[in-house]
């Protein structure tokens, strides 16, 4: 590269070597590229958010546009326009002059335009004897020209993600709209079980949605709500299946309540389906229940004793809920050997799940490593399920709160 393609900026003002980078690509456009100015202008404003710049910055840009007399940005035409910033200003709809320099400022960091300054710092054009352009100093749009596809893979993109957002809220609403009609029936025609606890779930969802939800939140909302259907389709089936009513928590609870100390089927469930919809896979011929089938904020709730085994007192990840059922095995006298096959069977995630769960009731379980056994080999046998567990968990902990308050 020839060392002109590159200038330093007039004044006080640095360079940084990411400029001298983008000005080095600038000087490497492929011979003949062209592409229409309000397209790039069009797709910048769709990735603005990407490219770290302000609707006031796209205003100052738009000018700049106006005074490129062509509609095509080409390689092989003067691509730098000089207006004063008075005339910026008139054409960025009167943006004051401290404003103007600070958006320009935003679209040279952001590798929009570059700089051309003369020795002096002002902005204007020599022509030769033909009334051609010589040399200007001004504004160098050619890395719009450069970064064409960039900018429109940048703005698909956020399109594609737009789109993504909007159908991710059309499921919420519809998921809602599903659980609010199906718990009301319940109510309404009687159903068997404890419809104000599934209910309240249900409120403290929706009252975790903020006011103006990411798509982070709504994901995980959503993840939950769905979780939550699925629960109430299976209490309702099995309404239906009297003869087969081992899924059901409100039975699996009071089977917990009445339990001996010297028994390990405390919090045995029978369903063989796993909440939340997931199917089930096998490795190496063994059934597995669907890793993190669960949310992790659910898990929490139904099993908090164990956050207080994490690193610092909390459990923000599933690798953190991990790390303190290792540590929460070692105190309730579970064998690596126990929870090893517990990790092969029923997945890492799952085993940690079981020995939360264990910690819960720790003080009706006699043996816990026998119990995490026994979980594991009705697992291999596709005969345990962590669904029905962490809903009586959900519930024996939401009536304990509400006794406790």
């Amino acid at each position: 590269m020839e060392s002109g393609q590159v200038t330093t900026p007039f004044g006080r003002r640095p360079i940084s070597l990411a400029l001298v980078r983008r000005q080095q690509a600038v000087a490497e456009i492929k011979a003949g590229k062209s592409v229409e100015k309000w397209k790039v202008f069009r797709d910048v404003s769709a990735a603005m958010a990407l490219l770290g710049i302000q609707s006031n910055s796209l205003a100052v840009l738009d000018a700049l546009l106006s005074f490129y007399p062509e509609n095509d940005l080409r390689q092989d035409a003067p691509l730098v326009v000089f207006p004063s910033n008075v005339q910026l200003s008139l054409r960025a709809h009167g943006m004051a002059g401290s404003t103007l320099r600070r958006h320009l400022a935003a679209l040279v960091e952001a590798g929009l335009i570059v700089r051309k300054d003369s020795a002096n710092g002002k902005r204007y054009v020599r022509r030769d004897h033909a009334g051609d352009i010589e040399n200007a100093f001004g504004f160098d749009l050619s890395p719009l020209l450069s970064r064409a596809e960039e900018l429109a893979m940048l703005a698909q993109q956020i399109v594609a993600e737009r789109a993504a957002f909007k159908r991710m809220k059309e499921n919420l609403t519809i998921c809602r709209r599903d659980v609010r009609k199906l718990i009301s029936a319940a109510m309404e025609e009687g159903a068997d079980g404890d419809w104000q606890a599934i209910e309240g779930i249900y409120v403290d969802l929706i009252a975790r949605l903020p006011r103006t939800p990411s798509p982070a939140d709504v994901s995980a909302i959503l993840e939950e709500m769905q979780m939550l259907k699925e629960e109430v389709l299976n209490r309702l089936e099995n309404q239906e299946k009297a003869e087969n009513p081992g899924g059901n928590a409100a039975h699996i609870e009071r089977h917990i309540q009445n339990s001996k100390p010297e028994s390990i089927h405390e919090l045995e469930p029978s369903s063989r389906k796993e909440q939340g919809g997931a199917k089930s896979g096998k490795v190496n011929g063994i059934q597995r229940e669907p890793l993190k089938a669960f949310p992790l904020g659910l898990v929490l709730k139904a099993c908090p004793q164990v956050i207080d085994y994490g690193a610092g007192g909390a459990i923000g990840t599933w690798r953190e809920l991990m790390s303190a059922a290792v540590v929460v095995r070692s105190m309730l006298g579970i064998s690596p050997s126990a929870y090893q096959e517990a990790c092969e069977i029923m997945g890492p995630e799952n085993a940690a799940v079981a020995v939360a769960g264990i910690l819960e009731r720790a003080n009706m379980i006699n043996s816990p490593g026998g119990y995490l056994r026994d979980l594991t080999r009705r697992s291999e046998r596709g005969e345990f399920s962590l669904g029905p567990m962490i809903m009586a968990l959900l519930k024996a902990n939401g009536l304990a709160q509400t006794r406790a308050g």
